[in-house]
């Protein structure tokens, strides 16, 4: 019996060996097979995105814990090729009879792929040490929140990426000498701010650094780590932050301060040798449609125009002086004291909790809208002190898959002045709920479907599924009073300008200073936060185009669906419908809200 056991175990042994032969080596008999190959194949060559998901510690598979990703220009040659050969793949099944999820599923890699592709002419075409989102202030939030520290060997892996960062750092800057060569430069600007922020992390003594202090943290809670391995283990850490972090920062240091003077204040992608095309590129990207540059500026305009107009039109109702005005009465009204916090750290931390109370209360609130909810906690977090300086004013960020770290919505309070209390409303419902934290935490829990289904951005749907939810939230009641809808209409107005501002700078050759004039001017918004988004803009172009494009998508087919389905339109069915299948193209997104309005009208 017990030979026929061994045997029959040797037999299912082969076959997985073979069925996980068959699926990396040659091409996958089911498209299902070949789409896991796809993610997994993703998965396995960024450490720091398995990090992030943590899908493999519950394997008991660490070792990717102590890499960080490889930059290198060998790596990403590798990825083209490889990207090239999947899509080739991908067109070779046959699609005849693809219906539903197994259709999306081919329509979505498709479309990810091919963009993906389309994007390799345009590699150099970027910044990759920036004020926003560079390596060099990636990596400190990274290691911060990112890598957690549950016993010794973790933080013995926390300690080895402090010394990958020097490999890693060498080959952004292999990009960044061939980016020079190519004219792709950074704006002075950008290059002065990157260079504070860097002289800034050096110039701290080992044991102020957020690394270092970061790692004491988590040691504290890490288990069977007595006070003496913790300390070791904090020597050890200080010791790399000295001797390898700190050189490889330097390195950069020294690049950019070389580079300085061969920049200009140029803020546009227009100056690049393909910056047209750049941009075109970039707007597809982000957009997922085919809208060019000028009709994604005259949309910005004619909306800037129309929420403009609702404004005035509650500034004279609430007999506000200036209503004429908008956006200068904005900024007036922003810097009320009654509107305002306390520039202390109660102040701040008020801010934080009075978010709290605003997500608790809609949360309570949405039945009569969704259905679908994510699992996944929310937590309202001060983005790092490190950091604000430079960020936008929030940002979301997912939980983890396996369910060990909530969804977090940080909220800067570096400038109070920036968080007027009429406009916190409608930057929860963006961020968090029913924003940010449902989309994604939705998308993340979703079964049955492929695993790059759950994960694959596309910023035009994201992005302008949030503008849509700080658009429910309103239309739902929870927006109080007059200010807080102008708050609400003032964030609109923000993204409709986005679309004015992105195109003036990268297609209409617009300046950082024209652009901020007219965005702080159109707006009323606080100095300090119109600085950091039209910044944000010049170093992501395009991006800053998706919200409004999304949303005004969305709403255009749910007004689609009202008009073509009548009594029987419910708006959680439509909701069910937009959020269920994951982030999709706008495009595909269109198709998916039409079979289901045709389907509901086919039901007797």
């Amino acid at each position: 019996m017990k030979k026929i056991i061994l045997r029959t175990l040797g037999v299912l042994l082969l076959i997985v060996v073979a069925l996980v032969i068959n699926i990396f080596w040659f091409k996958p008999v089911f498209k299902r097979a070949f789409y896991e190959k796809v993610f997994i194949q993703f998965a396995l060559d960024s450490p720091e995105l398995l990090s992030r998901l943590r899908l493999l510690e519950g394997l008991g598979i660490q070792g990717h814990n102590r890499r960080l990703d490889d930059e290198s220009e060998e790596q990403n040659d590798r990825l083209m090729v490889r990207l090239q050969e999947n899509l080739a793949t991908l067109h070779s099944y046959d699609t005849t009879g693809l219906r539903g999820q197994d259709r999306l599923n081919y329509q979505v890699l498709d479309w990810f792929m091919g963009n993906a592709l389309a994007g390799n002419k345009f590699r150099y075409n970027n910044y990759p040490v920036n004020q926003m989102f560079g390596v060099q202030n990636e990596f400190p939030g990274f290691m911060a929140n990112v890598h957690q520290v549950h016993n010794r060997r973790d933080a013995e892996y926390y300690n080895e990426r402090l010394s990958a960062v020097g490999p890693k750092f060498a080959q952004v800057l292999e990009g960044l000498k061939i980016r020079e060569k190519r004219g792709v430069v950074p704006p002075t600007f950008v290059i002065d701010k990157v260079l504070s922020e860097m002289k800034a992390l050096v110039a701290q003594p080992a044991e102020q650094s957020i690394l270092y202090t970061s790692l004491a943290d988590k040691l504290k809670k890490a288990e069977g780590v007595d006070a003496a391995a913790q300390q070791q283990l904090l020597a050890d850490a200080k010791s790399r932050i000295t001797g390898k972090v700190y050189p490889a920062y330097q390195k950069l240091i020294d690049h950019f301060t070389g580079l300085r003077p061969r920049s200009t204040n140029d803020a546009g992608v227009w100056k690049f040798p393909d910056g047209a095309a750049y941009y075109a590129y970039c707007l597809r990207q982000n957009t997922t449609t085919n809208l060019t540059a000028a009709q994604i500026h005259a949309l910005g305009r004619s909306e800037v125009a129309r929420i403009t107009a609702e404004m005035r039109a509650i500034l004279q109702a609430e007999k506000i002086v200036g209503a004429d005005s908008v956006g200068p009465t904005m900024a007036r009204l922003g810097e009320e004291p009654r509107f305002l916090y306390a520039d202390t750290d109660s102040g701040r931390a008020q801010i934080l909790v009075d978010y709290r109370t605003i997500l608790t209360e809609v949360d309570k609130g949405l039945s009569s809208a969704f259905r679908l909810r994510p699992k996944a906690a929310l937590e309202v977090r001060r983005v790092p002190v490190f950091k604000e300086k430079t960020s936008a004013g929030a940002y979301y960020e997912p939980g983890a898959l396996d369910g060990s770290r909530p969804g977090i919505f940080y909220a800067s309070l570096y400038d109070v002045k920036a968080t007027p209390k009429f406009g916190m409303r409608t930057l929860a419902y963006h961020e968090g709920i029913p924003g940010h934290h449902f989309q994604i935490g939705i998308a993340q829990e979703l079964s049955g479907l492929p695993t790059f289904r759950t994960l694959v951005p596309f910023t035009a749907y994201s992005e302008g599924w949030a503008l849509y939810a700080e658009r429910v939230a309103a239309e739902l009641g929870f927006e109080k009073n007059p200010y807080d809808k102008l708050g609400g209409l003032r964030a609109e107005l923000f993204r409709a300008a986005r679309l004015v501002v992105d195109t003036g700078l990268h297609d209409q050759r617009w300046t950082r200073e024209q652009a901020i004039d007219y965005m702080r001017r159109t707006t009323g918004m606080a100095l300090s936060d119109v600085t950091a988004e039209v910044e944000r803009y010049i170093v992501m172009p395009g991006q800053a185009c998706a919200y409004k494009v999304g949303m005004l998508k969305i709403l255009e087919l749910r007004e689609r669906a009202k008009l073509q389905l009548g009594p029987r339109f419910d708006l959680r069915d439509f909701h069910d419908v937009v959020l269920k299948n994951g982030a999709l193209p706008l495009e595909i997104l269109e198709r998916v809200v039409n079979d289901y309005i045709a389907a509901k009208k086919a039901k007797v």
